[in-house]
């Protein structure tokens, strides 16, 4: 444990250093939880080091880029190139039917409001990549999706100044309405998408 704790200490003192691009590479090897790194942004603006804004902006870049590098694995390597490296990525071959059938369900909407749905905002870029779905219009929904999560937990980490690492206890109050919602988006998505299929096969 003593092991771990040092190399954290050692990330968090390294991405101190970078600043800005300190977050933006945190987000993207993603070898601490975004959420945490984002907080840290925000005890990072707390102390001067840098500006809250910037802190976003290079938040979101970090962020989408993660998942981008995600979506690229998974359209031009396909599923037997995941099952085999991605434990390196830190994704499970049940993380990866999980996502593809809420994919399936849901389809392209959700790539945006999957985001805010633990455990399924982890390894959504994947299906995504497996149906080639265009790299503009995941880019996008992506970016609308990382911005808000980075505004908050920026703030989030710069309100609890010092205290940052008590994020999970500050965000919970936060995190249980934006999960309901997105659930609600998806529901209110899906409702429309059957709609209009049955309009188009009415008029065939």
């Amino acid at each position: 444990m003593s092991v771990i704790s040092d190399i954290v200490s050692q990330l968090f003192a390294w991405i101190q250093g970078l600043g800005y691009f300190g977050i933006m590479f945190g987000l993207m090897v993603e070898v601490i939880p975004s959420e945490i790194v984002l907080a840290y942004g925000g005890f990072l603006v707390y102390s001067g080091d840098i500006n809250f804004w910037g802190a976003v902006l290079f938040g979101t870049i970090g962020g989408v880029l993660a998942q981008l590098f995600i979506y690229w694995i998974s359209r031009y390597g396909g599923r037997p190139v995941l099952k085999r490296f991605g434990k390196y990525i830190f994704i499970k071959e049940s993380h990866i039917d999980h996502a593809e059938q809420w994919f399936n369900k849901y389809g392209a909407g959700i790539i945006f409001s999957g985001r805010f749905i633990p455990v399924v905002r982890h390894a959504i870029s994947i299906p995504a990549g497996l149906a080639k779905m265009p790299t503009w219009r995941f880019t996008a929904l992506t970016t609308l999706a990382v911005i808000p999560w980075s505004i908050l937990f920026v703030f989030l980490g710069y309100q609890l100044g010092g205290q940052w690492q008590q994020i999970d206890e500050k965000a919970s109050p936060y995190i249980i309405p934006i999960v309901v919602g997105a659930v609600f988006v998806m529901l209110v998505y899906l409702i429309v998408k059957v709609v209009l299929t049955r309009r188009k096969k009415t008029q065939i």
